[in-house]
């Protein structure tokens, strides 16, 4: 059983801290050998998994610092279980892959967008069924209707956001107050490879618990 292997939100917090800490290990190296370049994605394809480790500047570390740690918190204030956890690793690097769309984009770096997945995941816990996609034992910290509320109003705040940017325009754009460039595209990736990834981790899960349900009940088959 699912909340065998991990309690509710330990895998999600862990890999929160994995997230941060990667980032942090890859503070003062060569950026270049680190980052995603679409050029290199068939050679060196590894990059869609550590361009977190590459930050521009200071600011820009501890702010996905601080984003890695909010992230992190939530998945663990909606108990997010080791399905939701899987979600949202497969949606890292699969959210740089998607940066693939932009060929204009020819180096990033950073945790946004892999941040961006992981709040989507959580939405996708908040308004899945609790009873298929957390098999836990324990209650739900809130009630179903209000889970779901929480979870359409997650991901609508999301949505705004990421559409409020306009991924659609230049892929990089230099807001005021900010120090680096930022590049929506990257948001707008995290956040349909988020859904996607947990939508499926969630059918994966409920397809799994309808069937151990089903042995229990059938035990001679």
């Amino acid at each position: 059983m699912i909340h065998r292997i991990a309690a509710p939100g330990q895998a999600w917090g862990g890999l929160a801290v994995l997230l941060g800490l990667l980032a942090l290990a890859g503070w003062g190296l060569p950026r270049t050998a680190l980052d995603w370049q679409p050029a290199l994605v068939l050679t060196q394809p590894w990059r869609a998994l550590t361009a977190i480790g590459v930050h521009y500047s200071g600011l820009h570390l501890l702010a996905n610092l601080a984003g890695a740690a909010a992230v992190g918190a939530l998945g663990i204030a909606a108990r997010a279980p080791l399905a939701a956890a899987s979600a949202w690793a497969v949606a890292w690097p699969l959210t740089q892959l998607g940066l693939l769309v932009e060929p204009a984009l020819i180096h990033y770096g950073g945790l946004s967008g892999v941040l961006h997945a992981g709040v989507a995941v959580i939405a996708v816990v908040l308004l899945w069924r609790p009873n298929t996609l957390r098999p836990s034992p324990k209650p739900a910290p809130w009630p179903t209707s209000a889970r779901r509320w929480v979870g359409l109003a997650l991901l609508a705040g999301l949505v705004g956001k990421v559409l409020l940017e306009a991924p659609w325009g230049a892929p990089l754009r230099y807001p005021a107050g900010i120090d680096i460039a930022v590049a929506p595209l990257a948001h707008a990736s995290g956040l349909v490879c988020g859904l996607l990834s947990g939508l499926v981790c969630a059918f994966v899960a409920q397809l799994a618990t309808r069937t151990s349900r089903s042995h229990e009940r059938n035990p001679s088959e």
